[in-house]
C-alpha cells in the first residue's frame, strides 16, 4: 500500500456540512501539531447530508484541498464517503480517499447456511476455549455460538467486500482507506464476538484500516456520553486487544485501529480513550461530524445583530417541524421536549443566553442538551435558507472560525489526543 493512503495513527472525523470551515478544522490540527502531536484530519460528509443540503462530494474535496494548501498542512489527510452503500458509492469514487462502507441493513440478515458452515470450518481456532491477549480471562464458545455470531454479521461483511471490490475496480487497490461500521446494530459486540467479525473480514480480503463497533451506553449527537464509563473503558480496551490480535492472527494491516463514531462531544469517555490508546499504543479515530455545524450557529449568534437573528430563525423552524427533523435521527438523540424554550421566548435571548444554551460547557448553568440536540438536526433549515444562511458565514467569518478552532481543539484534540 502506498504511503499517502495508509492512515496515521490519530485521526480526527470533521464534518463540514456548508463547507466554510474546512480552515478552521484544519487550524485546529495544526494546533496540535504545533503541541508536539499528528492528528491528521479526515473530512466527512453523508449522501443523507448531500441529498439535504444539495452539494456534491466533489465540493467537500475542494474545500478541503482549498484549506490544506492556503494553511500549509504538509501531513496526510483524507476525504470521506461516510456511510455509503453500493446504492450511493458512484457519486463518491472520484473525490473521495477514505470510504466508511455501512453495512447496518445487512447486519442481522441471515447469511447462507453453507457460508455459515464454510466459516466455522475455517477457522476452528474460534471454537472452544479462546485466549486473547491482553484480556485476564479466556472466552468459552462452541460451534453453535459461533455460527450464531455467523448469522448475525457474515451477510454484512459480504456485503461491505462487494463495496470494496467495486472500490478496488474503480480506484485501484491500496488507492484508499477502507473503514467499516458495525456500530449501527442492538448490543456491544464482546472481543470475541468482534474477533469473529475480524477474520470474517480477513476472509473477504478486506485491507481494512479502522473499525467502528458498537459500544455500550448512548452516543447521542452532540451531547455527552450516557452510560457506564467504567464499562466503556473495559470494552475499549479489550476491543483494542481483540484488534491486535485479529491483525497478526488474519494478516490485517498492522495499522487497523478502532472508529469511535457520533465521537464528538462525548467529554466523560475522553480520558478513558486517551489511557486506552496510550497503555496499547494504539491508534485512534474519532468522527466528530455535526459539532461544526453547531459551533457555526454559536458564532453568527455571538456576533449579534442579523447572524443572532438567523440562528433564532433556525431555532424557530425546527421547533415548529421538530418531528420531521428528528425522525431520521430518533435512534441517536434524546430530546426532553418539556425543556425545549418557546420560540417567543427565545425571540427576546441575547446573543449570551443563545450561546449559553447552545454552547457545549456543562459548568454553565444554562446548557441546555435538548435545546443543543433539536439544533444539532435542524441544518436542514439552514440549507433551506440557501445564499443568506452562506453569505452570514461569510460576513462573520472570523468568529465563526474561532470558535470552530476553539471546539476542535480545547474540547476534543487536547483531551483525546494529549490527555489534558
Amino acid at each position: 500500500m502506498s504511503k499517502a493512503f495508509t492512515l496515521p495513527k490519530y485521526s480526527l472525523g470533521v464534518g463540514d456540512r456548508f463547507a466554510h470551515q474546512a480552515k478552521a478544522q484544519l487550524a485546529a490540527c495544526i494546533k496540535a501539531a504545533e503541541a508536539g502531536i499528528e492528528v491528521v484530519p479526515v473530512w466527512n460528509k453523508s449522501n443523507r447530508e448531500h441529498m439535504i443540503i444539495g452539494t456534491e462530494p466533489s465540493q467537500t474535496r475542494q474545500a478541503a484541498n482549498t484549506a490544506v494548501k492556503e494553511l500549509g498542512w504538509k501531513q496526510p489527510y483524507f476525504v470521506d464517503a461516510d456511510h455509503i452503500t453500493l446504492k450511493t458509492v458512484d457519486r463518491f469514487l472520484e473525490p473521495c480517499d477514505f470510504f466508511t462502507l455501512d453495512v447496518a441493513e445487512e447486519i442481522g440478515k441471515a447469511a447462507k447456511t453453507e457460508d455459515v458452515d464454510a466459516f466455522v470450518a475455517r477457522h476452528p481456532e474460534l471454537i472452544g476455549e479462546v485466549r486473547i491477549p491482553r484480556i485476564a480471562e479466556p472466552f468459552h464458545t462452541n460451534v453453535a455460538f459461533v455460527k450464531g455470531v455467523a448469522n448475525k454479521f457474515l451477510a454484512a461483511v459480504q456485503d461491505a467486500g462487494m463495496i470494496y471490490r467495486k472500490l478496488v475496480e474503480n480506484k485501484g487497490e491500496g488507492q484508499f482507506v477502507p473503514e467499516i461500521s458495525m456500530d449501527e446494530t442492538d448490543s456491544p459486540q464482546t472481543p470475541v464476538e468482534l474477533l469473529i467479525i475480524l477474520a470474517a473480514i480477513a476472509d473477504e480480503k478486506i485491507p481494512i484500516q479502522t473499525i467502528a463497533p458498537k459500544f455500550t451506553g448512548r452516543f447521542n449527537k452532540g451531547v455527552d456520553y450516557v452510560g457506564d464509563v467504567a464499562q466503556f473503558a473495559k470494552e475499549f480496551e479489550e476491543d483494542l486487544a481483540a484488534i491486535n490480535f485479529a491483525v497478526k492472527r488474519y494478516g490485517l494491516p498492522e495499522n487497523l485501529k478502532l472508529s469511535v463514531h457520533s465521537g464528538s462531544d462525548k467529554f466523560s469517555i475522553y480520558k478513558a480513550i486517551h489511557e486506552a490508546v496510550v497503555k496499547f499504543d494504539a491508534g485512534v479515530h474519532v468522527k466528530t461530524a455535526g459539532t461544526t455545524w453547531l459551533e457555526e450557529l454559536i458564532g453568527l449568534a455571538e456576533s449579534g445583530g442579523s447572524g443572532l437573528e438567523i440562528a433564532k430563525e433556525v431555532y424557530r423552524e425546527a421547533f415548529a417541524h421538530a418531528d420531521e427533523l428528528c425522525k431520521p435521527y430518533a435512534t441517536v438523540i434524546d430530546i426532553d421536549y418539556a425543556r425545549l424554550p418557546k420560540p417567543q421566548e427565545v425571540e427576546g435571548w441575547t446573543s449570551e443566553q443563545f450561546t449559553s444554551a447552545l454552547r457545549h460547557d456543562q459548568s454553565n448553568p444554562a446548557y441546555n442538551p435538548s435545546f443543543r440536540q433539536l439544533l444539532h438536526v435542524g441544518f436542514k433549515v439552514a440549507a433551506k435558507m440557501g445564499k443568506r444562511y452562506l453569505d452570514a458565514l461569510k460576513a462573520n467569518d472570523e468568529i465563526v472560525a474561532r470558535n470552530v478552532t476553539t471546539n476542535l481543539y480545547e474540547r476534543h484534540i487536547r483531551p483525546i489526543f494529549l490527555g489534558q
